[in-house]
């Protein structure tokens, strides 16, 4: 396929990733199948989605900042957990099959949809407790999240946002904020590892990432002017999304 053709495939789905990112995380199940769609290698997909969603979510994350929706006494060490837990995630997935992770995931995405649904903790009555405990629990979060993200990738903000929500009581809008710093530290971490093994095509990515930084805009500030509101629904659409594909992937 050629290079614009690629960017005619690429540029609309990697704005909309974008979009439902800044949100409810998991933009990963639209732009990754996007390079695919645009013939690229596995590896080179995940590489260069790396790239164009590291672009993106830096400027939701610092919309985040801006708005004062990220607790920063657990940031230090939810960079260290996450920087840790994607370098070793990327030079997994340079070695390994991806089989396992989706086995696993077929068990867990229903769970978690279930608990979406159940849960009024994502609309109200959190209090987070700032101590040492739960900035620990942060911590190993950002690690083991961070492996995924680096492995494998798709569906890592909504598993972090829901992840954060439960184990430390935080609201919608700090869990979304340190969601977003977690990110862009898992998406820097992996990309070095694939940069240093030639794996990015850093023209597309970098143009398609343009694409991400307006939809992660769009989709951050929505966010905010809404507190949340369309994050229920869109955790709930991004779950589904991410389901059908691996019952697809695994069996067809």
């Amino acid at each position: 396929m050629s290079f614009p053709q690629s960017l005619l495939i690429v540029c609309p789905l990697v704005f909309f990733a974008g979009l439902v990112d800044a949100i409810s995380g998991g933009g990963g199940l639209i732009s990754l199948p996007a390079y695919s769609f645009a013939g690229l290698p596995i590896h080179n997909a995940i590489a260069t989605n790396k790239l164009s969603s590291c672009m993106g979510t830096s400027i939701a994350t610092a919309k985040y900042i801006k708005n004062k929706f990220v607790p920063w006494p657990f940031v230090p060490l939810a960079i260290l957990g996450a920087f840790a837990g994607s370098s070793l995630g990327a030079n997994l997935a340079l070695k390994l099959t991806d089989y396992f992770f989706k086995i696993a995931l077929l068990f867990i995405v229903p769970f978690v949809g279930f608990y979406v649904l159940k849960s009024k903790n994502l609309d109200h009555g959190n209090t987070l407790i700032i101590n040492k405990r739960n900035a620990i629990i942060c911590a190993a979060i950002s690690f083991v999240i961070g492996i995924y993200d680096g492995f494998y990738g798709p569906g890592t903000g909504t598993f972090l946002i829901l992840l954060l929500t439960v184990c430390t009581h935080m609201e919608l809008t700090k869990a979304n904020g340190l969601t977003k710093v977690i990110n862009w530290t898992t998406n820097v971490a992996a990309l070095t590892v694939f940069l240093m093994n030639g794996k990015t095509i850093i023209s597309l990515g970098l143009i398609a990432g343009c694409f991400n930084i307006a939809g992660n805009y769009i989709g951050a500030t929505m966010f905010s002017n809404k507190s949340g509101k369309y994050t229920r629904p869109f955790l709930l659409l991004i779950l589904t999304i991410f389901y059908i594909k691996l019952v697809y992937e695994l069996f067809f």
